[in-house]
């Protein structure tokens, strides 16, 4: 059976977000909107960034919830779309994961974040010669490929094999 189809325990605390339940794969969305809004389990009168999906649902005959933004996802939407304005968070696609090692207290728990890379990016491969210089070239100046991989998307093999072709230049 794959993951996808199994039940995570906690979907039977029926939340009115989504968790780290509903995500079983990284997931691009479409962000329609971002409000401030009251928690709706009522166990708090506090108020989230909460944001609501143009798709209805997650998987076929399973509704979409809106999720909560915590301080780390909401700075993750300003870096993505350059306002730190929730009212400028419209329409946007985001990728949203599970990262198993976000801090609740003292403890790391399973918790949603949005990939600060919007989805979609380009793939560098050494077919594009021009660019894939371009890349050499950073990984020289740089000693690595953190600015390179902040533009464009590159499978673990041609990153490899980027830094091979680099050391063999420069040797």
């Amino acid at each position: 059976m794959t993951q996808a189809a199994k039940t995570h325990y906690r979907k039977a605390f029926d939340s009115p977000y989504l968790s780290s339940a509903d995500i079983v794969e990284p997931t691009v969305l479409t962000v329609s909107h971002v409000k401030l809004e009251t928690d709706q389990t009522k166990k708090t009168k506090d108020r989230f960034n909460t944001a609501h999906f143009v798709e209805k649902e997650l998987r076929p005959g399973e509704k979409l919830k809106p999720m909560i933004l915590n301080a780390t996802n909401s700075k993750t939407m300003k870096q993505l779309t350059g306002s730190a304005f929730i009212d400028d968070w419209n329409d946007v696609k985001v990728t949203v994961y599970v990262d198993s090692n976000v801090r609740f207290g003292k403890d790391s728990v399973e918790g949603l974040r949005i990939s600060p890379r919007p989805p979609g990016r380009r793939q560098l491969t050494p077919e594009q010669a021009k660019q894939w210089q371009n890349a050499k070239d950073a990984f020289i100046r740089d000693g690595n490929l953190k600015s390179v991989l902040s533009r464009v998307d590159m499978s673990e093999e041609h990153q490899h094999q980027l830094i091979e072709e680099c050391v063999n230049a420069v040797a």
